[in-house]
């Protein structure tokens, strides 16, 4: 049974609401003043609160507010006799979780709370799957359950056992240090060391000595012989990352090593064999580069005859739920606060937002909300302003004037044409049942039981 507190002047109202969910999973309780319903609110968390919009010596949504900061997880439900867009928007948008206007409908009250419940439902499956798959789809430090990523870890998995050399090219902050690892790892030689050279961080004129290393005596400073980034490397994996920035007369040099497997230091009077495996990293367009004459053609093809392509966070957004897991429970443990989660409506706005700067953005994000965060959940006031701001797009001012009913059905169209037609993914993306994903649909131009071709085609 869920607990559902009524806040309301009307001493009637909580007698009316209780008639009007009997046979429903919930205890009814009521308040008729702000304080009184606050104080239960702090004392007992109800999971659902319904709650006046006009309330005596209460102003504006200022009790809604105060309900949210005692905890961010409750479902405020706000019903007035006094509608208006503003209202409604302004209520949406500081958390509320419904808007009902009175006289309250007993059949339309039922059908909303019968939503929650199927919600709430549909919320605990995917908790416990999102813990079963958190493990399941773990690889080598890598999280991800989205095809594009399970085609990552298919690669990496046929590449490991034989590569000499690989590329992993994506945009800043996608995992191309992890997917180096991971091939590390898996080669025949992960007993070797694993050594990382950021070439964006070496200054040109002590690129050629830091990484190929020099003898004593090769130029005035050289007091003594010095192993470079490749020497290091020997019988284990040399990570270049950023290898863009290697000066052109130097990527000759980084070409023999790839071809001869040699390496000469500065001021050396011969080559010396070595055993390295080499893996480049770039977020740039190769191509565009060797057009432009700052890339070699023939390094180019070197490097990229094993590439791995990885995807921006937006296009594998079926991993963020698994990726926010991961990222708090890390923070979380890290910074002592221990039971840490998401609310709904933290985890609405991450799913909104663009990401640009991929997965390093996101464990930022979460790593700022677990360091600020005054209660064990995760609102989205708690969300930098710059997730917040950009979680409602601006070419869709015009959504936010309509109907929660209408909302939601635009929104799980729009989901349900983004995967092709199949309810099964789309639930699954929603976070709900298929029978509610059916109702929401219901409320459109297409009948419940049509399928696209698509969906047909896959049986779903």
């Amino acid at each position: 049974m869920y607990e559902l507190l009524v806040i309301d002047d009307d001493p009637l109202a909580v007698e009316l609401v209780s008639d009007a969910l009997d046979g429903l999973e919930f205890t009814v309780s009521g308040a008729t003043d702000a304080e009184h319903g606050l104080e239960i609110v702090r004392r007992q968390r109800p999971p659902v609160v319904m709650l006046d919009l006009v309330l005596p010596n209460v102003v504006g949504l200022s009790l809604l507010e105060d309900i949210l900061r005692v905890d961010p997880s409750i479902d405020v439900i706000l019903f007035t006799g006094h509608y208006s867009t503003e209202s409604a928007v302004e209520a949406i948008q500081k958390g509320a979780y419904d808007y009902l206007t009175k006289p309250l409908s007993i059949q339309q009250l039922r059908q909303r709370l019968s939503r929650w419940v199927d919600e709430q439902r549909a919320r605990q499956h995917a908790r416990r799957l999102s813990d079963e798959e958190y493990h399941a789809f773990q690889f080598e430090g890598i999280i991800g359950r989205s095809p594009l990523m399970l085609e990552v870890f298919s690669k990496i998995r046929r590449i490991a056992p034989h590569f000499q050399t690989a590329l992993v090219t994506g945009e800043t902050g996608t995992g191309k240090e992890l997917v180096a690892k991971a091939l590390h790892r898996l080669s025949p030689g992960t007993a070797g060391p694993f050594v990382v050279c950021n070439c964006a961080a070496i200054a040109e004129t002590l690129f050629e000595s830091e990484l190929f290393g020099h003898v004593r005596g090769a130029f005035t400073t050289a007091s003594q012989d010095k192993v470079g980034f490749v020497e290091a490397a020997i019988d284990g994996t040399l990570f270049l990352d950023e290898i863009t920035e290697i000066p052109l007369n130097l990527q000759a040099k980084l070409l023999r090593l790839l071809q001869n497997r040699e390496v000469q230091r500065v001021g050396a009077s011969r080559p010396r064999r070595v055993d390295v495996r080499l893996v480049a990293a770039s977020n740039r367009d190769l191509r565009t580069l060797v057009k432009e004459g700052k890339l070699r053609e023939d390094l180019y093809y070197r490097l990229a005859m094993v590439e791995i392509k990885l995807p921006r966070l937006a296009s594998r957004r079926e991993d963020l739920v698994l990726l926010e897991k991961h990222f708090v429970e890390i923070y979380a443990e890290r910074y002592g606060k221990p039971g840490l989660a998401l609310s709904r409506r933290a985890q609405g706005a991450l799913a909104e937002y663009a990401w640009p700067g991929n997965v390093r953005e996101l464990e930022n994000v979460l790593a700022y909300c677990c360091m600020m965060a005054e209660h064990e959940t995760i609102d989205v006031r708690d969300l930098p302003e710059e997730v917040r701001v950009q979680a409602l797009p601006g070419g869709e001012v015009e959504d936010v004037l309509i109907s929660l009913e209408e909302m939601e059905r635009k929104h799980a169209r729009r989901v349900l044409d983004a995967v092709g037609g199949s309810r099964t993914k789309a639930a699954a993306i929603l976070g709900v049942s298929r029978a509610t994903l059916y109702r929401l649909l219901r409320q459109g131009s297409r009948p419940p039981d049509e399928e696209s071709p698509s969906s047909r085609a896959e049986g779903a």
